[in-house]
């Protein structure tokens, strides 16, 4: 492992974790004496830390919390990121409000302690030039590499708790303008200009003019795969895998999906199944259950409160094995489903993954192994121990957006969710089957209907920073602002904020 100290944009010293000291041009930028290093020592981790922090650096812990070579963590002390908070104006990934507390999936790097490994820096030193501006490069990286599989997280234990508050850059509106410019679609930077203009009564003509002279680096050529990946995480110990089906009204489909379960090359323990009616009178429809033989111990509950919160939830109270596959009543897949699952998750030390989940005859799109910004409650494996502070939240039942804060839940815990291509599972999209009825939302009595959904809203409220709903409320506004003649523009105008309005209500009540 090498050491990089540095203070006032220039290094200060390089040591090897044996503290010898190396040898550094220190003319070169913070960025470019990275990439020398990454050349010289190879194999190695390599470390940067703010001289401030140097006693608080958390030497002992490391080589544990960077478990494989295809991560990359960074700490900041300072409450808010290098690009601040405007960041969320262009930014819709759960990736922004990063929870401090706890290792935390994101590609906001900071300059006061990190690290990357060096054959990372080695395959981005002919893509991404090195920054002087050390802050500015190292989420380039993380922007650019995230989205390419590097695994990068906000990590707390990289300093111990004694650690002070160092002095930390901020970008200016010059440096968010071109960052914005060089990460996203072009259409971004005039987005960033008008929520700013709109929401923070600011005029940034000069940032955004200057950001226009900046190629983008979205398209930046750059194949990680080189990089091998064997956590020293253990992360599978009894590999015991419970099942948890909510089902109404599907007992062809759920038949398919027992029938593949006991196919498995690995068999599950339990298969959780709980069956919703809510017809007073109504009595279970699954004889398959009990009159065949299956090679899985199945856990059946019949109950007349329909809700696939309510459903998953009681499912979740059951489980008894080490890990949970959190299944549809839809769903195909082949006899190794389980078995490749554990051997990813063993090779990534990951704890939480989702799975490819593509619909008949559907291309598979995305191919990279990466940190997934969804959450399948159809399609993903959770460890047990993960669940124990998580719950599908009851004031979602029968909305919209329990499978996101659910997900954000879980990161917000600690617990990232790995995206695995390869493990694919096939979502049939049955018809909804069952009794049902229509469920009253206590807002449906407004003359207005409120929009977004207030449980879009109430998940918003909950995870998400205020410019991220700002955003989101100044795009819904374009899209919806295009299907209505200009004649009807104010009137469009003043309903779309009633319906904002109402929607923030109902959420806070939710």
């Amino acid at each position: 492992m090498i050491v990089v100290y540095h203070q006032n944009n220039r290094v200060t010293k390089v040591i090897s974790v044996h503290n010898e000291l190396i040898i550094f041009d220190l003319h070169s930028s913070i960025a470019e004496v990275l990439m020398v290093l990454a050349h010289q020592f190879p194999e190695e981790p390599i470390v940067w830390c703010h001289q401030l922090l140097e006693n608080s650096l958390n030497i002992d812990g490391i080589a544990t919390l960077f478990h494989h070579d295809k991560m990359m963590l960074s700490c900041r002390v300072s409450p808010t990121s290098f690009l601040g908070t405007g960041i969320g104006f262009v930014e819709e990934s759960p990736f922004i409000k990063v929870n401090k507390n706890n290792t935390f999936p994101t590609w906001l790097m900071s300059s006061e302690v990190g690290m990357i490994h060096a054959s990372a820096l080695r395959l981005i030193r002919g893509s991404l030039k090195p920054d002087a501006n050390f802050d500015y490069f190292l989420n380039s990286v993380s922007k650019v590499g995230m989205i390419l599989g590097l695994l990068c997280y906000s990590e707390p234990q990289l300093l111990l708790k004694n650690a002070p508050n160092s002095i930390s850059p901020k970008a200016n509106l010059f440096i968010l303008f071109r960052f914005v410019k060089q990460h996203y679609k072009k259409r971004w930077i005039v987005l960033l200009f008008l929520n700013l203009l709109i929401f923070e009564k600011r005029f940034p003509i000069f940032p955004f003019l200057y950001s226009l002279f900046f190629k983008n680096r979205k398209k930046t050529v750059l194949n990680l795969d080189a990089i091998s990946v064997q956590s020293t995480l253990t992360v599978v110990d009894k590999k015991t895998i419970d099942v948890i089906i909510p089902t109404i009204g599907r007992k062809q489909y759920l038949h398919a999906v027992l029938q593949d379960l006991a196919q498995q090359t690995h068999l599950p323990v339990n298969v959780i199944i709980v069956e919703q009616n809510s017809l007073p009178d109504s009595v279970s429809e699954l004889d398959f259950l009990t009159n065949q033989t299956w090679p899985f111990n199945v856990k059946h509950t019949f109950t007349h409160q329909a809700g696939a919160c309510n459903a998953r939830n009681l499912a979740l109270s059951q489980i008894e094995s080490e890990w949970v596959f959190l299944n549809d009543d839809d769903n195909r897949f082949d006899e190794k489903l389980l078995e490749t699952f554990l051997n990813k998750i063993q090779q990534f030390g990951a704890s939480v993954i989702t799975t490819a989940y593509l619909q008949q005859n559907e291309p598979q799109r995305y191919s990279i192994t990466n940190q997934s910004g969804i959450f399948g409650s159809g399609n993903s494996f959770v460890k047990a121990s993960c669940l124990s502070t998580v719950s599908f939240d009851m004031a979602l039942e029968f909305g919209y957006g329990e499978d996101i804060d659910f997900g954000m839940q879980l990161r917000n815990s600690g617990f990232d969710i790995i995206y695995f291509p390869e493990i694919r599972i096939l979502h049939l999209k049955a018809p909804m089957g069952g009794f049902r009825i229509k469920v009253k939302q206590l807002w449906d009595t407004e003359k207005m209907p409120p929009k977004p959904s207030p449980t879009i809203m109430y998940v918003f409220l909950k995870h998400y920073t205020k410019q991220q709903l700002l955003c989101y409320k100044l795009v819904s506004f374009f899209k919806l602002l295009k299907k209505e003649s200009v004649l009807n523009y104010l009137v469009f105008l003043n309903q779309f904020e009633k319906k904002w309005n109402l929607s923030h209500y109902w959420a806070n009540k939710l």
